[in-house]
């Protein structure tokens, strides 16, 4: 299979950077796209909302459904699937993007932040695939993908920010029991991290850490996702892929064209040796 079209994907955090990326890939082919995020009112401090991504999916081929969600509440989730499969009539690719990141060292690390990131990202993830398993179930090649990196513990990436550290690896361990748990019944379960840092707003509210011009854009680990949820459910599972590696496997020499400048030297992305 190499298209997405007439499929249905719940994303998670869509309404801006690699959510939405990948729901724009998705919508090229005419797929459906859920696009369940807390956004439904402007921010100055964050562009995009449920709306506008849900405009931009449907110019750009697919159907959207913008599903107003807090991922905290699981009252919430549970009523956005029901909604999503009231609207498409299922569910066949769960993608658990939202993410909540706080880097700071351990005095440096409010209690009210350390909640949202295990929440969000480790309970969020875990909440939302229970949800839709049993939609799941039902689809021809079922996927679950986590935007989560490798497990790696070298201490080095717990020293400056064990809180975020603890919370991003709760989502890779749901890879890791899930793709196991799920083989039988035939639901692929992978991850994807990117290799460089991609520009978005959480990105962006870091400051002058991290220069734009020194990332790629999301438009990398879209592609990569794409490539992962189009591969037959019973044998791609289990995985922690890199997106330049998934994109060079499938024969993509050139990605300069995913550089925000091109020629400009690339940061490295988190956990990543």
């Amino acid at each position: 299979m190499t298209t997405l079209a007439g499929k249905t994907l719940f994303i998670t955090g869509a309404s801006r950077g690699i959510g939405l990326a990948i729901g724009l890939r998705a919508a090229r082919d005419g797929a459906n796209v859920v696009i369940a995020a807390k956004s439904d009112a402007p921010n100055p401090k964050l562009p995009g909302t449920i709306h506008s991504a849900a405009q931009a999916i449907e110019a750009a081929g697919g159907h959207a459904l913008a599903a107003r969600m807090d991922i905290r509440d699981a009252d919430q989730i549970d009523a956005a699937v029901a909604a999503a499969v009231a609207r498409f009539g299922g569910i066949d690719i769960l993608v658990n993007n939202a993410s909540a990141i706080w880097l700071a060292d351990t005095p440096g690390t409010p209690v009210k932040r350390f909640d949202l990131m295990h929440q969000v990202n480790t309970r969020g993830t875990f909440l939302m695939t229970q949800a839709c398993l049993p939609w799941l179930e039902h689809a021809d090649n079922p996927h679950v993908l986590m935007l989560a990196p490798p497990p790696n513990l070298a201490p080095r990436w717990f020293a400056r920010h064990t809180a975020y550290t603890i919370a991003k690896y709760g989502m890779s361990l749901c890879v890791l029991g899930m793709s196991a748990e799920f083989a039988a019944r035939g639901i692929a379960v992978n991850a994807l991290w990117p290799r460089t840092v991609i520009a978005t707003a959480a990105v962006a509210m870091l400051g002058d850490a991290v220069r734009p011009e020194h990332c790629r854009k999301p438009d990398i680990v879209a592609d990569a996702a794409h490539w992962l949820l189009t591969q037959p459910a019973r044998t791609c599972t289990g995985r922690f892929a890199i997106d330049e590696d998934i994109l060079r496997g499938a024969g993509v020499s050139d990605l300069d064209c995913y550089a925000v400048q091109s020629g400009v030297s690339l940061l490295p992305d988190l956990f990543l040796d």
